[in-house]
């Protein structure tokens, strides 16, 4: 339980860490919201244009009588809409981690270079491209685990009882788990720590995680609340980081001062 506790309180130090660094959290902020953008243009041109898509992909049901036509692709529109909804909420981290890598490998080397002992952070000397090319593969290989958990939890959602109380809590502790490790791999990418040996490292602590990313999950529903928590979380995950790593953290003086840029 106390890593629990210590997961949430990564979670509050990251975001009081943007507070007093104006200038880093500005800057965080831009890949957010440039996500945001594209993610609402997306989901305007399902609505828009998803039913003539339907439409479309079923010309079986062309010469169905009233009213079962409309009903169908009325129920295909909205499963459509819903699986794109699911998908926006499922992959928002990834994408704003991936447009925002320079951004957020910025402000991360800063957390770390402020809470080392030695005032040094980490540099992965990689090139942008191929720092971009391992984040993307690295995000879609998570996707796809979370996928596989996100099918698994769906079936189990029609079971009497433990589907509509249990299921969706463990959903969030799920999704609280692949978040986390999308935040924390800003920071051990920069360290070469590979994908598979992230996730080991985040399985050997899960109630850490859990406390840091299930909370997080929960507030991540809604994409707006999203981009404003986002640089404190990549702040926070940095931290984290090395608590997982065995990395000492010195005690930062400056917690109670006001915003600086």
């Amino acid at each position: 339980m106390r890593d629990l506790g210590a997961g949430f309180t990564y979670l509050l130090k990251g975001q009081r860490w943007v507070a007093r660094h104006g200038k880093q959290y500005g800057f965080g902020l831009l890949p957010g919201l440039i996500t945001l953008v594209l993610y609402i243009a997306a989901l305007v041109a399902l609505a828009v244009w998803g039913e003539d898509f339907v439409g479309w992909a079923t010309p079986f049901a062309d010469d169905w009588s009233s009213p079962w036509q409309a009903l169908f692709r009325g129920f295909l529109t909205a499963v459509l809409f819903a699986l794109g909804l699911l998908l926006a909420v499922l992959t928002f981290t990834a994408v704003t981690l991936l447009i925002g890598q320079p951004f957020y490998e910025n402000l991360s080397e800063k957390v770390d270079r402020e809470v080392s002992p030695d005032g040094t952070a980490p540099e992965s000397g990689l090139p942008l491209w191929r720092e971009l090319w391992i984040s993307a593969r690295d995000s879609l290989r998570v996707l796809v685990r979370a996928l596989l958990w996100g099918i698994l939890l769906f079936a189990c959602g029609f079971l009497p009882l433990v589907g509509q109380t249990a299921v969706p809590v463990l959903g969030f502790f799920v999704t609280g788990f692949f978040l986390t490790e999308e935040l924390t791999a800003v920071a051990l990418q920069r360290r070469d720590v590979e994908l598979r040996a992230r996730l080991a490292l985040l399985r050997s602590r899960k109630t850490l995680v859990w406390g840091f990313g299930t909370p997080l999950a929960l507030a991540f529903v809604v994409p707006f609340v999203a981009v404003f928590l986002m640089p404190g979380a990549v702040a926070g995950a940095t931290l984290m980081a090395r608590d997982l790593l065995g990395e000492e953290i010195t005690e930062d003086e400056e917690e109670d001062q006001p915003i600086t840029s």
